[in-house]
This record gives C-alpha cells, sequence and structure tokens, in this order.
C-alpha cells in the first residue's frame, strides 16, 4: 500500500478507518496496475494516468467513488454525480462493504472509462476511452 495512502487510513477513526483499510486492500489486489497516491487530499488510484477510483471522508461516511462508474449500470453505485460521469456509495462500517460487488466494480472500472486526465486540455468536454 502506498505509504501516503496508509498514513490517510490511520488518520480516520475507528470504523472509518477499517473501512479505509479493506476498500485501499480490495483495490489494491483487483487493480495491480493501477498507481496509488493522496491526490487532492484523498486516495486515488489511477490506470494510465487517468483517475479510476478513490474514497474520502465525508459527513454521510466514507466515500467510494469511481469517476466512471455512472455508465457501469449498478444499482449499489446510488449516488451520481451531475457534472461527470462518476458515482459513488457510502460506508459507516466495514461489515457494510460487499467485497463481491467491490471487485465486480472494479472490473467494470477497468473495462468502463472516460478519460478525465485530459479533461483540462480538452475544456471540460469528456471522451470516452473504453
Amino acid at each position: 500500500m502506498d505509504p501516503e495512502i496508509r498514513k490517510y487510513n490511520e488518520k480516520q477513526e475507528a470504523g472509518y478507518k477499517e473501512v479505509c483499510e479493506l476498500l485501499a486492500k480490495e483495490i489494491d489486489r483487483n487493480l495491480p496496475d493501477a498507481e496509488s497516491k493522496v491526490w487532492h487530499s484523498h486516495p486515488v488510484w489511477f490506470l494510465d494516468e487517468n483517475p479510476t477510483v478513490g474514497y474520502s471522508k465525508q459527513k454521510p461516511g466514507i466515500r467510494l467513488m469511481f469517476w466512471s462508474g455512472a455508465d457501469f449500470e449498478e444499482p449499489g453505485l446510488n449516488v451520481l454525480g451531475k457534472k461527470f460521469k462518476d458515482a459513488s456509495v457510502f460506508f459507516n462500517d466495514a461489515s457494510e462493504v460487499n467485497t463481491t460487488d467491490i471487485r465486480r466494480w472494479l472490473k467494470k472500472a477497468q473495462e468502463i472509462q472516460w478519460d478525465y486526465k485530459n479533461l483540462v486540455k480538452r475544456k471540460g468536454r469528456l471522451e470516452r476511452l473504453k
């Protein structure tokens, strides 16, 4: 695990820390070719420099977000972005995390991608990569 992500996880309160550690473990295991780092103050995994999945602590809990998740057609990813193609789910306890769902979503994250890394260059216009 990336040392900065480990530090991020360790700073969380007990229940959230367990959620973060479980998510990081599953993401690392299922996206072995991804680069991971703390980006904009929270853990993010990149495929070919394109942000793919990450999590952050927010008021409703730990938010697991997939940048291209709106196109996964997954009812569990029920918090949809308003401007981009992201979709999220919130967790407050590790017992809420269904690793089967996480693994399926991570597989889709590799298969379905929008080009976020060139968003600024394209003046806010997204293009589908896969």
